[in-house]
């Protein structure tokens, strides 16, 4: 079983934030989206990775390799933006054609029963019920809930199961295979080669494949939906969290994540908020919100806002969209 996931785009609609570090290393409830991913895949016994990294991809090569370095990691490098089909094309040097594989995108975080899907007899995608499926990937099904059409951003579903961006397997084959035609025969959608089109030439040419649906999805790649992710995980934390850091005079309303050596002072924290390593936050009042670690905080009101890396803020504001390094004086 060897793990794909493609972590090359550049964040565009993250922005601030991913002008100094990629987007899957921006954190949510303790630690980078790209742990929540690794760690889910770790847990279920998968240790041979391939990260398609791209855009500041020596960051997470570099945070990779620190945090995880028992594992089999292997980085390749895309260099434009050419879509997840083109992505998983570039993998194909390190992929053998008979093993499985589970492809996840690097801003995605979810929650699904993993162990099942693995013991799939056929290839299997996520799906998930959403509102408005013509921002997604969407899929068809005949009733025995098998595949027979995939749509990328249809302008009219004719359903509304949007693909979640987690995809089994069983067979590297027939997707190499897959994506080697549309490459071959430039087929694109919105100018890229998409994943979606390469499966649906897989069903076109015999493939069966099934689908599984997921109890959670978050595509991470908004502010409001980062903060909404945190919210969620940090009821799934509770209590279990480390206790390395300085709280003085302060209340604490949970849930909150806070990093090792933070340290808060005369402060109103909570609810749902996380906290960075290393941030310091003194006379202020904070909640729905998420700190980079090394930022320092004095004197302020903040309430759905999510603070990057190193950040300097003193004084008073209500809603915050603040990059890396950036520093902000009310006073």
């Amino acid at each position: 079983m060897k793990a794909i996931i493609p972590v090359a785009g550049i964040g565009s609609r993250l922005r601030p934030h991913t002008h100094t570090q990629p987007k899957a290393l921006i954190p949510v409830a303790g630690k980078p989206i790209l742990a929540h991913i690794v760690d889910k895949l770790i847990a279920e016994g998968i240790s041979d990775f391939v990260f398609v990294i791209g855009y500041m991809g020596d960051k997470i090569e570099e945070y990779i390799v620190q945090t995880y370095p028992k594992l089999n990691s292997t980085f390749v490098i895309q260099t434009s933006g050419k879509g997840i089909a083109h992505a998983i094309h570039l993998t194909k040097e390190h992929i053998h054609l008979e093993e499985e594989l589970l492809i996840v995108l690097g801003d995605t975080i979810f929650e699904a029963d993993l162990g099942k899907v693995l013991a799939l007899k056929e290839s299997a995608i996520g799906i998930k019920k959403v509102e408005d499926p013509r921002l997604f990937g969407v899929a068809e099904l005949n009733k025995q809930g098998k595949v027979v059409k995939l749509v990328e951003k249809p302008l009219i579903p004719k359903t509304n199961l949007a693909l979640v961006g987690v995809y089994y397997l069983n067979q590297a084959g027939p997707l190499l295979e897959a994506i080697q035609y549309i490459i071959d025969n430039k087929i694109k959608t919105q100018n890229e080669y998409h994943l979606t089109d390469a499966l649906m030439y897989m069903v076109q040419k015999g493939s069966v494949i099934g689908t599984f649906e997921v109890d959670n999805w978050f595509d991470c790649g908004k502010k409001e939906i980062l903060l909404q992710t945190n919210t969620l995980l940090l009821k799934r934390l509770g209590e279990e969290q480390n206790t390395n850091h300085i709280l003085e005079h302060s209340i604490i309303i949970p849930p909150v994540y806070i990093g090792e050596n933070a340290v808060i002072r005369h402060s109103v924290i909570g609810p749902n908020v996380s906290i960075g390593n290393d941030t310091h936050i003194e006379s202020s009042i904070i909640c729905n919100s998420i700190i980079g670690p090394h930022a320092h905080i004095g004197q302020a009101v903040l309430k759905d806002s999510l603070i990057g890396n190193d950040a300097s803020l003193k004084g008073m504001v209500h809603t915050l969209n603040l990059g890396d390094s950036a520093e902000i004086n009310f006073s």
